[in-house]
């Protein structure tokens, strides 16, 4: 099979169940934005920091491709055999916040990214999660999307920051405080 189709060239993509859309269409933003995330989460997972949560961090890129699924069908021909993010992914996302924050000290400011390389690829994961969500809730604006996409990228970007903040711990960096002016 070829990877290339020309279809793409003047501009239009196919949804899963075939309806064409413009590649700057608000759902194509929406789950190549996901894709996106997905990839910034591989190169999370293979930072020498993460090798004790690779397992974890695999099973979030597992859900990115289910919401990207989800998001790349079109919404009038969805299959009932896509899988779907259920409360369970949500429920595990918040178990290891809390896990990791009971390690932490308590946050007496805001932080800037950076600090390790590792760390500022966490940071980058999380600005683009925030972006997924915008363009997920941008979408649900004019076609309904299920909840469980909003919470769940909401949760994650969540688990992102505090992530960030344990594996600067875990390396022995300081986080940068914020110091606004005066």
């Amino acid at each position: 099979m070829k990877i290339y189709t020309r279809g793409g060239d003047k501009g239009k993509t196919s949804l899963l169940g075939g309806a064409r859309r413009l590649k700057s269409n608000i759902r194509i933003q929406a789950y190549g934005t996901v894709d996106e995330l997905n990839s910034f989460l591989g190169l999370l997972a293979d930072q020498p920091v993460n090798q004790h949560r690779v397992s974890f961090l695999r099973g979030i890129q597992n859900e990115l491709f289910t919401i990207g699924s989800y998001l790349a069908s079109d919404p009038e021909k969805q299959s009932s055999l896509l899988p779907k993010v259920n409360n369970e992914a949500i429920d595990q996302l918040e178990m290891a916040i809390d896990e990791m924050e009971d390690q932490l000290p308590a946050l007496k400011s805001f932080v800037l990214p950076g600090g390790h390389q590792s760390v500022s690829f966490c940071h980058i994961a999380r600005c683009v999660c925030r972006r997924a969500e915008r363009n997920v809730v941008a979408l649900d604006d004019d076609q309904e999307v299920d909840q469980w996409i909003m919470i769940y990228l909401n949760r994650l970007s969540d688990y992102f920051f505090v992530l960030a903040r344990m594996m600067a711990h875990e390396l022995q960096v300081d986080e940068i405080p914020w110091k606004p002016r005066s």
